[in-house]
């Protein structure tokens, strides 16, 4: 029987993050794509022919997003029509799903290079475009609810006060800011080239202008905890959830370049992490967004580590509530005060390009991991309709 190879994590880059209606909104999400992908093949010198699949995340499957999008990616990139590609959707673990389909498609043997990702366009094809009908059956058994309702739910049980919640995202904010500032970014983004409308001319004629796009714009430098005080809750009269203690609205694309240890050594690659084990949970879909710590639990278990072991953990922002739920039962409060959790912002400052966001907390877990010269990382996520899921990184 042959031996398991290493899911090794050759490279993982995105793009920089635009804010809702900013400097992305004027591209496609499959060029947009097709510009990561492509920085991501050439920064490592390998033929796009050898990808044998692109595993794409994307939430919202409709109009510019449609089609399978993980396919027109790799054809928008003018790769080789030998590379395949397809499209998940796992809510907002869509593209850490991808992560863990492309690696156990490598620890079973069945592929040697893979491409993870995804993107999400949230400007141009708006959340909840393609929202379908859910079965009496289900309705019968959960009071489901929109995420927002189900953060505020969370809110409530776990005792968090609105004043926690905006503390928290205010410092989110700020260690975005300082992240940029320090250029903790530079390695994971690929610039992007793509024309904006600038206003010129009489009437307001729209000219193009070539531009390149290269630092995240969500980031709210100047917001205070007055400001986010004043900011009316979003989903209920009397709730503490408000735009400024959600994630973003974005947009985005990230990949991640994946090989076996037999590819790797026969393209001359030089690994930077590997893969060590995920873990998924399903939690009740009423509440909906609190099944972090189940699932880290298991990709812990999988990889064979504990907590104390893991250096930088990143959880990803869909709401405060969230995260500070996450903290309370993991008992990491501690380790988020002294900046292991999080350290570089997340959601609620640099926006949660859905499809895309697992792919994008790993390039910056895998980026922040070499910056402290340590060796082990996980990154967790909570999905709609009740389920979560982890992964376990280690740096080589």
């Amino acid at each position: 029987m042959q031996q398991r190879s290493d899911a090794l994590i050759v490279d993982a880059v995105r793009s920089p993050i635009g804010r809702k209606g900013g400097t992305l909104s004027h591209i496609r999400g499959d060029e947009l794509s097709a510009q990561v992908v492509n920085g991501l093949v050439a920064r490592n010198d390998v033929d796009p022919a050898q990808v044998e699949d692109l595993q794409w995340g994307c939430v919202t499957q409709i109009e510019e997003q449609a089609w399978n999008i993980g396919r027109n990616v790799a054809l928008t990139a003018g790769w080789p029509v030998s590379v395949c590609g397809t499209t998940v959707d796992r809510q907002c673990g869509s593209s850490m799903q991808t992560n863990f389909n492309a690696a156990a498609a490598v620890w079973s043997g069945q592929l040697d290079l893979v491409i993870s990702g995804g993107v999400e366009m949230m400007s141009r094809v708006p959340m909840g475009s393609n929202r379908g009908s859910m079965s009496d059956l289900v309705h019968e058994r959960f009071d489901i609810v929109m995420q927002g309702i189900s953060a505020e739910e969370i809110a409530k049980q776990w005792k968090l006060s609105r004043e926690e919640l905006d503390r928290y995202s205010y410092e989110s904010h700020m260690r975005a800011a300082r992240a940029i500032d320090e250029g903790r970014f530079e390695r994971e983004i690929i610039p992007i080239d793509l024309d904006v409308p600038s206003p010129e001319g009489d009437g307001g004629t729209a000219t193009l202008v070539k531009t390149r796009f290269a630092v995240d714009e969500a980031v709210r430098r100047g917001t205070t905890l007055e400001k986010m005080a004043s900011l009316q809750p979003a989903f209920i009269p009397d709730g503490v959830v408000t735009a400024g203690n959600s994630s973003q609205i974005v947009d985005g694309s990230a990949a991640v370049l994946i090989a076996s240890e037999q590819k790797a050594s026969e393209l001359g690659l030089e690994p930077r992490g590997r893969f060590l084990g995920f873990g998924i949970a399903g939690v009740d879909p009423h509440m909906m967004l609190h099944g972090n710590p189940e699932a880290c639990d298991r990709a812990l278990a999988k990889a064979g580590l504990t907590w104390d072991d893991m250096t930088v953990i990143e959880v990803n922002e869909a709401f405060a509530s969230v995260v500070l739920q996450f903290l309370a039962d993991t008992g990491l409060q501690e380790r988020y005060e002294a900046g292991d959790v999080n350290p570089n912002g997340g959601g609620i400052s640099l926006g949660h390009p859905l499809g895309a966001t697992g792919a994008r907390m790993t390039a910056t877990l895998l980026s922040e991991l070499e910056r402290r010269n340590a060796r082990y990382g996980i990154a967790a996520m909570c999905i709609g309709f009740g389920q979560a899921i982890a992964g376990v990184v280690e740096r080589l």
